[in-house]
């Protein structure tokens, strides 16, 4: 269903009729657990966007119960959209997606829940267009930048109860045809575990992920991760922190991938500047949208910078989103976008994504995200919110 468009050529603009919200809950299949602590379900904010010709966008507020990776939660996102953005942008004519965030630039931060709604203005426009998500944002990047239908992916492993649990999923996930390994670490499991798996698989592709878990003071003990020929270490430091990264990528020959640190373009000219990067997670989500993440996108090319898209282990509407992105050919890195089985018994979308050849996830052939909403599994998942919404995702 791919259709190239011309850059010069003008597309169809949309007029927002209507938005609603619908927040879900969904179990994962094990519990995920990082230097936050253990995740047991899902939860996001789904926006629903209908234009004045009934055309149906999809986003998604992909967040958590509580303010960890960020400082947003599923009630904040509620409260954000439903009495401050919703109201600025129903009725609004969008000729050109990248033009939305204006429309709400009056309102700080709450990257997550604008990064949602502007998803789902990005899925309507495409719709409206008659293209794949992914071929309509080819046609704001740089110019030769034509999707590749696929998106290499990799696999993400959360801290498990020993070395031997560690080195076991390694093996199922790599049974399973995932090409790359992101190990969680935090301080007291990062050095064995890292030998563990080094020494059961001396040539995969592996990194880790620290989650923010260390202070420049660790960096001789960091430096000792250089042995294990890692791919990378993401995020070390503090979340907001961009200096001391800098100073510690001097201490080590394993290239630093910065996510939670970088949320804006700028925040990476920054990193780029001062030498506190080597590899770039973006997270649509974590930088407000794929207006925003297009501007990065065009910044890592021009700077020969390594790049992955990361996730938020979201469902499959926030899930065919990113692939879509991820399908850019500037996108050189396995990204964080497993299939649908690594996390749900039953998702919300259809089809399912599942993992092909080459450690691959394909690009829904269909116009927007390319998936379809199962309003029953949805209503399931909204009703699932409302039960536990006062204890849900418990750590």
């Amino acid at each position: 269903m791919t259709r190239t468009i011309s850059k010069d050529t003008h597309l169809k603009a949309i007029q927002i009729q209507s938005i609603n919200l619908h927040t879900v809950l969904l179990p994962y299949l094990t519990p995920f657990e990082t230097s936050f602590g253990a995740e047991t379900d899902k939860v996001a904010v789904l926006v629903e966007l209908t234009t004045d010709a009934g055309i149906v966008g999809w986003g998604e507020c992909s967040i958590e119960f509580w303010p960890g990776y960020g400082s947003e939660t599923a009630l904040t996102a509620q409260h954000i959209l439903s009495e401050f953005m919703l109201p600025a942008v129903v009725g609004e004519t969008i000729a050109d997606p990248r033009a939305f965030p204006a429309l709400i630039k009056r309102f700080r931060g709450n990257h997550h829940a604008r990064a949602g709604l502007e998803a789902a203005v990005w899925d309507a426009f495409a719709k409206s267009n008659d293209m794949r998500l992914t071929d309509c944002f080819a046609h704001y990047a740089p110019p030769g930048h034509e999707p590749e239908g696929r998106a290499t992916v990799g696999v993400s492993i959360g801290i498990q109860p020993s070395l031997e649990a560690t080195v076991a999923v390694v093996n199922q996930r790599l049974s399973e045809g995932y090409g790359r390994v992101k190990l969680k670490i935090k301080r007291g499991w990062d050095f064995e575990v890292a030998r563990a798996v080094r020494a059961a698989h001396p040539d995969i592709l592996l990194m880790l992920d620290a989650n923010s878990d260390y202070q420049p003071e660790d960096a001789e003990h960091l430096a000792q991760l250089d042995q294990f020929n890692l791919l990378m270490i993401e995020q070390p430091l503090s979340h907001d922190d961009i200096f001391y990264h800098g100073q510690l990528q001097k201490r080590l020959r394993t290239r630093i991938c910065l996510d939670e640190s970088v949320k804006s373009a700028s925040d990476l000219q920054v990193a780029l500047q001062i030498g506190a990067i080597g590899i770039l997670n973006l997270k649509p989500a974590r930088v407000g949208g794929f207006s925003e993440s297009l501007e990065i996108y065009r910044i890592c090319v021009e700077n020969d910078l390594p790049l992955w898209i990361g996730g938020m282990l979201e469902t499959g509407v926030g899930r065919a989103a990113n692939v879509s992105f991820a399908a850019l050919p500037a996108v050189n890195l396995p990204s964080d976008i497993s299939a649908t089985d690594r996390y749900f018994a039953a998702d919300l979308t259809e089809p399912p994504f599942v993992l092909g050849a080459e450690s691959t996830l394909a690009v829904p052939d269909g116009y927007g995200i390319g998936v379809e909403i199962q309003r029953d599994r949805l209503e399931e998942a909204k009703q699932r919110w409302w039960e536990n919404r006062s204890h849900g995702g418990a750590r």
